[in-house]
């Protein structure tokens, strides 16, 4: 976890980059931004940047395909800046070009970037140098009511924006014992043609720890269950929740992850395991993870990924059915007379 409330701001550079392919330009601001005087902004700025990376868990590093480190951008600047302690400035220019060059997608939207530089950013209990570089894309409007005459005025301000909803961000924290940076990233928006922000601007790849590993092996099983299992077997949507839901109750009632217990005690069927080994091995090969046979389970990345996992069964738009326990309490038939499917639900008390 990501500790920011103590943090200080060093430095503070604002640019705007435009759409490339959209003829858009980039616009440099001319000097960095002194907020030193201001007894607000700071705090709002803490806010807006840094929350977003409270609870973020999923850990990064630079990469390059070359496998020379120093052919990422991203990396160049900011190891050059703290290994010679450059012009911040200068530095954050830099990567307010690189992101326009790589801004190449029709639907990108331009917006501010937003280059600091912040002391005592705590994570694991260690203070970290950080360097934050983040975006602003999506533009909210805002009632403004306030008292005047014994009375109350409303005006609004348009294009402005959200504290609350940092839609594209990056930290790099850096200590001086290590040469190592630790990166972390916020992306809101999610989309298909956003994927520039990882792969192109920053280029890097997920760290692998417990927290990966967890994360990549339910990735994997839920796309094992409800895609790759439909080539050998014909299950009902009950029995894919079913199965889902063994592999939650294994994550959560075991500390360590042990790949033949797994098998086993979830999947049970040989030609169902070997199904599961090989959407494991294409899984590895393209996203380029190595999951692993043992390993501790990560229980915060339990919880998140546990939200998409299916269990319920949505019949027509008249009823839901939330499946958590036994199998076997639930069956489903077709009723002849009536030319329709049923499930039959077997309890003993009512809620």
């Amino acid at each position: 976890m990501i500790h920011y409330q103590d943090a200080i701001f060093k430095n503070l550079s604002i640019h705007y980059v435009g759409n490339k392919h959209q003829d858009q330009y980039y616009s440099l601001g001319k000097s960095p931004v002194d907020i030193s005087e201001d007894e607000v902004l700071p705090d709002l700025l803490l806010q807006y940047f840094f929350k977003p990376f409270a609870k973020v868990e999923e850990e990064y590093c630079f990469f390059h395909p070359n496998e020379d480190l120093e052919l990422n951008v991203v990396y160049h600047f900011i190891n050059s800046y703290f290994s010679n302690d450059g012009d911040f400035h200068s530095m954050s220019q830099e990567l307010a070009k690189h992101l326009y060059e790589v801004t190449s997608h029709p639907n990108i939207k331009p917006g501010e970037m937003y280059i600091t530089q912040v002391e005592d950013i705590t994570f694991k209990g260690e203070d970290y140098e950080a360097i934050g570089i983040f975006k602003s894309e999506n533009k909210d409007t805002y009632l403004k009511v306030y008292p005047k005459s014994e009375n109350f005025e409303i005006t609004y301000e348009q294009e402005a924006i959200n504290i609350n909803k940092l839609d594209k961000g990056v930290l790099v924290l850096f200590h001086a014992d290590s040469k190592d940076f630790k990166v972390f990233v916020v992306d809101q928006t999610n989309k298909q043609d956003a994927v520039y922000w990882k792969d192109d601007f920053l280029q890097v790849k997920q760290v692998s720890n417990e927290y990966a590993q967890t994360g990549n092996l339910m990735k994997v099983y839920k796309k094992f269950v409800q895609k790759d299992m439909d080539e050998l077997f014909e299950l009902e949507a009950v029995d894919k929740i079913d199965l889902l839901n063994r592999s939650l109750d294994f994550l959560k009632n075991n500390e360590v992850f042990e790949q033949e217990k797994f098998q086993e005690e979830v999947i049970g069927h040989p030609s169902a395991i070997a199904l599961y080994k090989q959407s494991v091995d294409e899984y590895e090969k393209e996203f380029e993870v190595n999951i692993g046979d043992q390993f501790t389970i990560a229980a915060p990345a339990v919880k998140k990924h546990q939200n998409a996992y299916k269990s319920v069964l949505k019949l027509d738009r008249n009823f839901h059915i939330y499946v958590h326990g036994n199998r076997d309490l639930i069956e489903k038939g077709f009723d002849e007379d009536r030319g329709m499917n049923y499930y039959k639900v077997y309890f003993e008390e009512e809620k």
